[in-house]
């Protein structure tokens, strides 16, 4: 169920995750970035860490959801929502469901490792518990040319 239904407080939010991005294309990781919001405070940004911090799981969804989730004391964010460059992969989305995040905004789809609209489609499985208000392509071109050319600039 995805909608596209970008206004300006949601590009500004996608803009913050882009900045993030850029951050993590700056140390050489894949440059995803993620900024979860509630009520209109920003509670956490970050990007992808994953080289970083040699985790295979600090990616900048998971970054974002355990710094809220550490500052708010509690394993959900029922009120808050998720702004990402990248469509998440399912572990990604996998930890979204559980913290039941109330709407998920990204940019770029990933046809090879995204499990939103792409792949697994996690929540659209019958095992999936919570579901997010999915909202797509939201500063798309831009999170698509900052990937782009990232994985150029490695071959």
């Amino acid at each position: 169920m995805s909608i596209s239904a970008p206004d300006h407080h949601k590009t500004s939010y996608m803009d913050l995750a882009l900045e993030e991005a850029e951050r993590a294309a700056e140390r050489g990781e894949v440059p995803v970035g993620a900024v979860l919001v509630r009520d209109g405070v920003v509670l956490a940004r970050d990007g992808n860490r994953t080289l970083e911090l040699n985790d295979p799981t600090a990616h900048a969804e998971i970054q974002v959801i355990r710094a809220a989730c550490s500052m708010r004391g509690s394993q959900r964010l029922p009120d808050c929502d998720l702004y990402v460059t990248l469509e998440p992969c399912p572990m990604c989305a996998a930890a979204i469901s559980f913290a039941r995040i109330r709407r998920l905004y990204f940019g770029a789809g990933d046809e090879k490792g995204g499990a939103v609209e792409n792949g697994t489609r996690f929540f659209s499985q019958p095992t999936c518990h919570h579901a997010p208000d999915v909202y797509s392509g939201i500063g798309e071109n831009r999170a698509a040319r900052l990937l782009k050319a990232f994985f150029q600039s490695r071959r």
